[in-house]
């Protein structure tokens, strides 16, 4: 009994941080129900909400236990089983096979994402609790990668305008001890080694731990690295009604930062435009514009999380979850900033690059906790699943950066001749250009209740209040900026069963982000347009959605969705000088996809979106509106496996994105692509496995992501890994 209930109970932790309501029916919510049979049925008990395979049961996206066809919002999940299939090695690869989503560069430091046209380096939650600071997250210990889309405020808080993105981490299993080790070597020599034990302490204590080390290599000159992290964790039932989870991370990466091609090579007298938008520079797939032991991002992150539940009666549940994380990150790099092709008339005699450079540190600490109260309860044919929860939490924030000075050129930037590699010249980095601390505390509350009609209905309605108090002292420019908001994020969603396994719903949601940004690191004042008025209040987000929902067999599910995505008071860079105005942009889409087994041995994830993003409040070129920036207007993805025999399986995975601009003066455009991917599967025994997997089969040349005009990502060439992992 133990097992199954702290399984779950880590389930809606995960699910939900605090998810509610104990996501212990992962495995009856399939069903919608939690009656007895359900927790003596073993097989029904899913750790993570997962069915076996690529399907996902339910989700954190109510903090309920509520099942992804009862949720009215588009939700896309990728399992453990899938993540291992396809060897995915970061929050980049998962995007690709996920519609209405695409991968940002980073800059080469960080996750970067935008999802239904909406950029962000901060809208990641790790088990529902925000997990903000800007790195590359590892996927080592986790059961399942959440992509929640629509802004998400009324359930995860500020941000999340497009959407967000929750990994929800491997939970301790009582009664039982087993465990793994997975070798991975790649062909431009990375690898990596993980380890994943589960040990039975007693009868109503277990503890789990996760590991990894990897070295990273691939197909640009110098680039290199490092990451190791582990993840300790130990449950324990301390009565009937009452269960405890306390895990701690370390992360510790190091690695080359590379920021990609600058835009093609363009004479004085012919730049990039509107109406002739450049592309990536060609010719230099693996050059790295940067200079060995200089390009470099670290990390350090100590991550504690603690959780409780208790069981007041079977209709009235309490969980609560606190996490401190501390995080110091180091980021320095030198990058291109403009190419320019040879012309005795209006340039240089030979063809040339531009490059700057800078230094940039990051300390922060988060504080948060947060609650939630479910109480279950029925008046004749109406259910009501109420929801009461708060988080309360408080960041503070440190950083400083450091310009580069290049001798030669005595500033900040230098235009040497293009080579291949490029020649290092003297610099240094003398100056503080930025040194910024910041605190911000937070209070929330929400309320949120599903109320269930008949058998045909359900309504879902909640809203939250936020109380957002950040306080900057900007040490550099002598100033000290403050400012307090108080925003009510509503969410409204109405579902109509004409069966039990389809569902129809429509749903209005909204968010907010305060003018301090992603990383809140300073106020920025923005200038209206026409009264030249400072704006300090927060950009606000809403989206309209109808879709609908089919679980074609209990191993197979079908979602569309059609949606409207308004964003309003965005701040936007008008040039280099960093004068910014007020605009707004609106992103209409559909998206669909079908997730589980065709049949008995074959698999699918397959997954199409049309995304038109638009900004508006702009004035338009050649009476053309200016589009939004890195938003393919097509995406398709298609993955499967197959399984010829008990021991014997291949996969196949395409991926397909139209072309993008890389910024919103959509003055360089990045162009489509399509990638094909494959892989061999052999079971030798229950206890070892090897897998082969080749990226990139037939050799496309292609750019995957971008940062800015003048930082655009190569893509690997064909590329192979091979893993074998032994269990026992």
């Amino acid at each position: 009994m133990f097992s199954r209930r702290f399984r779950s109970a880590k389930f809606l932790s995960a699910a939900s941080i605090m998810a509610l309501a104990l996501q212990a029916n992962s495995g009856l919510a399939a069903e919608g129900t939690l009656d007895d049979a359900a927790w003596d049925d073993q097989d029904e008990i899913i750790v993570t909400g997962e069915k076996d395979g690529y399907v996902a049961i339910s989700s954190s996206g109510l903090k309920t236990e509520t099942p992804l066809l009862d949720t009215p919002q588009t939700v896309s999940v990728l399992t453990r089983e899938q993540i291992a299939d396809q060897a995915l090695q970061d929050i980049g690869d998962i995007l690709r096979y996920t519609p209405g989503t695409s991968i940002g560069q980073g800059e080469g430091n960080r996750d970067q994402i935008t999802i239904r046209g909406q950029n962000t380096t901060a809208d990641f939650f790790i088990d529902g609790i925000r997990d903000d600071v800007q790195y590359f997250r590892p996927l080592y210990n986790l059961e399942r990668v959440e992509i929640h889309k629509g802004p998400n405020a009324m359930i995860f808080g500020r941000g999340g305008g497009g959407g967000i993105i929750n990994r929800v981490t491997k939970s301790p299993i009582a009664g039982e001890t087993f465990g793994s080790t997975t070798a991975s070597v790649d062909s431009f020599g990375a690898f990596y080694l993980s380890g994943d034990v589960n040990a039975a302490i007693a009868d109503n204590v277990a503890f789990r731990i996760n590991g990894l080390y990897e070295e990273f290599n691939n197909h640009r000159d110098f680039f290199d690295g490092r990451r190791f992290a582990i993840n300790p964790t130990i449950g324990a039932e301390l009565s009937d009604q009452s269960r405890i989870l306390l895990s701690y991370e370390y992360v510790d990466d190091d690695r080359s930062v590379d920021r990609g091609n600058p835009a093609e090579l363009r004479a004085a007298d012919n730049p990039c435009s509107f109406e002739d938008p450049c592309g990536p520079l060609r010719g230099f797939r693996d050059t790295l514009f940067g200079f060995d032991g200089v390009n470099k991002t670290t990390l350090q992150a100590h991550i504690v999380k603690l959780r409780v539940e208790h069981d007041f009666s079977d209709t009235l549940r309490f969980n609560a979850t606190t996490l401190y994380a501390d995080y110091d990150k180091l980021y320095r790099n030198v990058y291109p900033v403009d190419a320019i092709l040879a012309d005795p008339i209006n340039g240089p005699a030979v063809d040339s690059i531009t490059l700057d450079g800078y230094n940039d540190t990051t300390d922060r600490e988060n504080f948060i906790t947060q609650g939630n109260l479910l109480w279950t309860v029925e008046t004749g044919s109406i259910g009501h699943t109420l929801l009461l929860g708060y988080e309360i939490g408080q960041q503070q924030s440190a950083n400083a950066r450091q310009d580069i000075l290049f001798a030669d050129s005595n500033d900040d930037q230098i235009t040497i001749p293009l080579t291949d590699p490029i020649a290092q010249p003297a610099f240094s980095f003398p100056a503080s250009t930025r040194n910024r601390v910041s605190d911000l505390k937070f209070v929330s509350l929400y309320i949120q209740d599903q109320i269930s009609i008949g058998d045909h209905f359900e309504i879902v309605g909640g809203v939250r209040f936020d109380s957002f108090d950040i306080d900057v002292n900007d040490i550099q420019n002598n100033v000290r900026l403050s400012r307090t908001d108080d925003k009510f994020s509503p969410r409204l969603g109405l579902i109509y069963k004409p069966q039990e396994n389809v569902s129809i719903y429509t749903s209005y949601s909204k968010s907010f982000l305060p003018r301090s940004g992603d990383q809140f690191l300073t106020l920025t004042p923005t200038v209206g347009d026409t009264l030249g008025t400072v704006d300090l209040e927060p950009e606000s987000f809403e989206n309209y959605e109808i879709g609908v929902k089919w679980d074609i067999t209990p191993a197979l599910s079908l979602t569309t969705a059609l949606f409207r995505l308004d964003r309003d008071n965005q701040a936007i860079l008008l040039n280099n000088q960093g004068d910014t105005t007020l605009s707004g942009s609106r992103t209409e889409g559909a998206e669909i996809q079908l997730v589980g087994r065709l049949t008995e041995k074959l698999q699918v994830n397959a997954g199409y979106s049309y995304l038109n993003g638009e900004q508006r409040n702009q004035s338009t070129v050649d009476g053309q509106d200016l589009q939004l920036f890195q938003v393919p207007k097509h995406m398709a993805s298609l993955w499967t496996k197959y399984d010829f025999t008990d021991q014997f399986a291949a996969g196949l995975g395409v991926t397909h994105q139209s072309s993008q601009f890389a910024t919103n003066d959509n003055t360089v455009r990045v162009p489509s692509f399509t990638r094909v991917d494959a892989a061999l599967y052999y079971t030798v025994n229950e206890r070892f496995k090897i897998q082969l997997n080749i990226e990139n089969l037939f050799d496309e040349t292609y750019f995957p992501s971008v940062h800015n005009n003048d930082n655009i990502t190569t893509g690997e060439p064909i590329n192979g890994r091979l893993t074998a992992t032994f269990s026992f």
